[in-house]
């Protein structure tokens, strides 16, 4: 989907704050209230906002380790994933999980409150499936984080009509 200027702003402001009022998000981005929420509807139904959430502190959940988890198998085939991946649906410690490219197959960040708990994710998760070599590397600390993607890679239409 192609979006302006506006369009771009508008998003801007929502990666910030999607409690944001659209009043507010109109008035900063020089619309009135009603074609501001139609742009914001419209970018919902195509997709472009996928969903809104809140953002919780980590530590203020018992979650503040993060662990790197590299997965490694002898299994490349289309079943194989579809069974890994329902495999690590049923871990909500698994936050983010990727198919990867180069010497890596698979990695996914975990969340956990302490090592020990870090420990009963691994044994619970190789009794499930059988993987060939799994490496884990602990987050020593967050130098950056951010759930707000980069707009200015975002295809633009032409809004001087």
């Amino acid at each position: 989907m192609a979006l302006d200027k506006i369009d771009r702003k508008i998003l801007t402001l929502l990666q910030k704050d999607a409690t944001m009022p659209v009043a507010e998000i109109g008035r900063k981005v020089g619309l009135s209230t009603t074609p501001c929420w139609r742009r914001i509807q419209k970018m919902e139904e195509d997709g472009v906002i996928q969903r809104r959430v809140a953002i919780l502190d980590p530590a203020k959940v018992n979650v503040g380790v993060t662990v790197f988890v590299s997965v490694k198998t002898n299994e490349h085939n289309e079943g194989w994933m579809r069974k890994f991946s329902g495999v690590i649906d049923e871990f909500p410690e698994v936050v983010e999980f990727y198919r990867m490219s180069g010497d890596v197959d698979y990695l996914m960040r975990v969340v956990v409150p302490d090592i020990q708990a870090y420990d009963a994710f691994y044994k619970r998760l190789i009794s499930k499936i059988n993987l060939t070599d799994v490496s884990s590397a602990f987050a020593m600390g967050q130098i950056k984080y951010t759930t707000a993607l980069p707009l200015d890679f975002a295809i633009v239409v032409d809004d001087e009509k």
